[in-house]
Parts: C-alpha cells; sequence; structure tokens
C-alpha cells in the first residue's frame, strides 16, 4: 500500500504569463514584425541619403565667415542641418509602427499574441529605439565626414578634437532616436495615422514656430526642434537656450510622458 507521502505530488504550472508572455518574446515577435516591413527600411534609408545630401549641399555652400560672426560660427551645426528632415521621417515611422495595426486590424492578433498589454508598448520601443539609434548615429557621423570634405580649403573645418563637436554629432544620433519614440507614443495616444502624424508636425514645427514669433525662445527653447537645432546638434549653444545635458533630460521627459500615456490608454481601450 502506498503511502501519502511517497505519493507524486502533482506539477506546479507557472501560469500562462510567467515564461510565455515576457517582454522578451514580446520584442522577438515585434522585431520579426518590424523586419518584414520594408517600408521601414526605405524610410530608413531615405533618412540616410536625405541627411548626407542636405549636409554636403549646406557645407559645400558655407563660407568663411567675416570677423564679426567667427567666434559664433558654427560648422558643425551646419552639416547636420539634415536632421531637421530626418527628425519628420522617424516620427512618422514611430506612428505608423502602431497605427498601422489599428488601421489594418492586426492589432487585435497581436494583443491577442500578447495578453498581458503593458508588454505592448515597451516591446515596440525597444525594437523600434535600437535600429534607429544605430542609423541615426551612423548617419550623423557619415554626414559630418562627407561634409566635412565638401567645405571650402578657406572655412574652418570642425574636427573632434574641438569642444562640442563630437557631443553635438553623437548626441544627434540619439535625438532621432527619441523623436521615433515620441511618435511611437503619439500614434498610441490617437491610434489613428492621419491625426498622429499632425501631432508630430505641430510637436517639431507648428508650436515651437508660432511660440517664437509670439514670445521668443523663453518657451519655445523647451520645444524638440528647438532644442536639436540650437544646443543638441551645435557645438556652440545659442545663448537663451537649454544646454545639450538639460535639453538631453527635456526630450527624455516627453518620450517618458507620451510613451506613458500612451500605455496606459492602451491597457484601458478595446482595440
Amino acid at each position: 500500500m502506498t503511502s501519502p507521502s511517497s505519493r507524486t505530488a502533482p506539477a506546479r504550472t507557472t501560469g500562462p504569463d510567467i515564461g510565455r508572455h515576457g517582454l522578451r518574446q514580446a520584442v522577438r515577435m515585434e522585431w520579426i514584425k518590424l523586419r518584414s516591413l520594408r517600408s521601414t527600411w526605405w524610410a530608413l534609408l531615405l533618412v540616410v541619403v536625405a541627411m548626407l545630401a542636405v549636409g554636403v549641399i549646406t557645407m559645400a555652400n558655407t563660407k568663411a565667415p567675416g570677423p564679426g560672426r567667427a567666434a559664433a560660427f558654427d560648422p558643425t551645426n551646419n552639416v547636420l542641418a539634415g536632421v531637421a528632415f530626418g527628425q519628420l521621417v522617424i516620427g512618422v515611422i514611430g506612428v505608423l509602427l502602431i497605427t498601422g495595426e489599428y488601421a489594418s486590424g492586426s492589432i487585435r492578433s497581436t494583443l491577442a499574441a500578447i495578453p498581458r498589454r503593458p508588454l505592448l508598448l515597451p516591446a515596440k520601443a525597444a525594437v523600434l529605439g535600437v535600429p534607429t539609434l544605430v542609423a541615426g548615429e551612423a548617419v550623423s557621423l557619415g554626414t559630418f565626414f562627407a561634409g566635412r570634405a565638401a567645405l571650402h580649403p578657406a572655412v574652418p573645418h570642425p574636427s573632434f578634437d574641438q569642444p562640442g563637436v563630437l557631443r553635438a554629432v553623437l548626441l544627434s544620433g540619439v535625438y532621432l532616436a527619441l523623436v521615433g519614440l515620441m511618435g511611437l507614443g503619439i500614434g498610441a495616444l490617437t491610434r489613428h495615422t492621419a491625426s498622429a502624424i499632425g501631432g508630430v508636425v505641430v510637436l517639431l514645427f507648428v508650436l515651437p514656430a508660432l511660440l517664437a514669433g509670439l514670445t521668443g525662445v523663453r518657451i519655445a527653447k523647451y520645444f524638440p526642434t528647438m532644442i536639436a537645432g540650437n544646443s543638441l546638434a551645435a557645438a556652440k549653444v545659442t545663448d537663451g537656450m537649454l544646454s545639450p545635458w538639460a535639453g538631453l533630460g527635456m526630450l527624455g521627459l516627453y518620450v517618458v510622458l507620451l510613451l506613458g500615456a500612451g500605455g496606459w490608454l492602451l491597457t484601458r481601450r478595446d482595440a
């Protein structure tokens, strides 16, 4: 006769969510989807080509500064002028990563595959953030060297041993990735492609231009494009603007707030 202590204990179950629907699995699934979307890679290629072209053309047309402007002359900021275009494209990529699923109805399949909704937006953010960061750094460095080569010999050439130059180039790549995450957050908030892209345009271009015209830089300096153009992507920071590291912190706050709000709504709204 078998004693109770010798009976085989039932196997302990960990539940469907543990080890099966974790963040790693969600990231893997989102990466497979992103990798299969040719439009994303074509858009990133467009960013690379456009930023290189703008940087080279801008530097080829840059003239030596006069004596009165030599102190403020910043060729590094000139060569990174293409960031203004690149941010828009990458912001749209971030929007489409989430709104495209709502438009096609595939968001239902995604949420069925990832029952733990709080994992979805962090997984998308990781899958978007890493490629855009790598692409942003590559194109910023490539644009710097290509534009520097196009600069007239009589014009002072920027180099990484000069104060602020390397920081401006590297933070430009970081900025592009952060804008992509902002687009993702705005897309999660609106769930509609046109309105989300409109929100990106308003945040990056309309509001800072409007506020700069009405109040100067007092308020406009806190908006992403103003931070990038006058601080992050500049070796010589414009007077009255945020410092590069304060600006980077402000951009991080944008990302946290937009993704946090988008993720909160994602867990509370129907697909």
